[in-house]
């Protein structure tokens, strides 16, 4: 199964999933308001702040406790088979982070909607602004479904197999650091901006096409795969890229953020 959905697909499913908006901004409005604005139709909203990351410290986006995740999925209507549907805006970075989430925690079933919101309008589907009563879900959190990369762990992808570096080139060589206090890259990292995995209309680009992108920097199939970015919500939308590829990769989630907390970790500069 597709870790993707297409508009067309969720609309012909013979089993409504549960839906989840986690529309959000780094810069900002909050993406509550986004969700209040217009969302999909029974879709329930979950915070990436405060619900798909634990308080900053170390890293700015760290993971959530698992009674936080339990929380936000029996509110949502989640029970242990619920199949799950995540989306955002357009781009799927912030539903990417949920995807990963949601998958380390134990759900079983979750896809990203291709293109969110803005791809289910194009489409002609219908938005609304009512929200649905909370859900008496009874899934329960266990952390542990997937592998992650720790400090340690990351550097020692970059050594020996490949660590994508998902930010854009100009934070990646140091040139500019607009959240943390520390410019520059893991050194080893290879530098793979996640805005490259989309088209103009926020849709993943097809496999073949990603597959190439990927093998142009050094991911062939055969060697480990680690991605990290600034506080680990982009580097989830590499990691679900790499996905589509059928390529799996391991998320460092407390990143750069995180990494240049201690000051005897290296930091590199420059484009390669």
């Amino acid at each position: 199964m597709s870790a993707l959905i297409t508009v067309d697909e969720l609309q012909a499913a013979a089993e409504r999933p549960v839906l989840i908006d986690v529309t959000w901004n780094l810069a900002g409005p909050p993406g509550r308001e986004a969700y209040d604005a217009g969302h999909l139709p029974g879709a329930h909203f979950v915070d990436l702040e405060t619900e798909l990351a634990g308080p900053p410290g170390p890293g700015r986006h760290p993971l959530p406790a698992a009674t936080t995740v339990t929380a936000a999925l029996r509110r949502a209507g989640v029970d242990p088979s619920t199949p799950v549907v995540v989306y955002d805006a357009a781009n799927s970075t912030a539903a990417a982070r949920a995807w990963w989430i949601f998958r380390y925690f134990g759900v079983g079933d979750v896809r990203v909607l291709d293109g969110g919101l803005a791809a289910w309008q194009a489409a002609g589907g219908e938005v609304t602004t009512d929200v649905p009563a909370d859900g008496d879900g009874s899934f329960t959190a266990t952390a542990g479904h997937i592998p992650l990369l720790d400090a340690d762990g990351a550097a020692d992808v970059a050594a020996a197999g490949v660590l994508l570096d998902a930010r854009a080139p100009e934070r990646f060589a140091g040139e500019v650091e607009p959240m943390d206090p520390v410019a520059g890259h893991i050194p080893g990292a290879v530098n793979a901006p996640t805005t490259a995995n989309v088209d103009e209309t926020g849709r993943f680009l097809p496999a073949d096409e990603l597959r190439e992108r990927f093998e142009k920097l050094g991911v062939d199939g055969t060697t480990q795969v680690g991605v990290y970015c600034g506080s680990g919500v982009t580097a989830a939308h590499e990691v679900l890229a790499l996905e589509v590829t059928g390529i799996p990769a391991t998320l460092y989630v407390g990143s750069w953020s995180e990494w240049i907390t201690d000051p005897t970790r290296p930091v590199a500069t420059g484009k390669a």
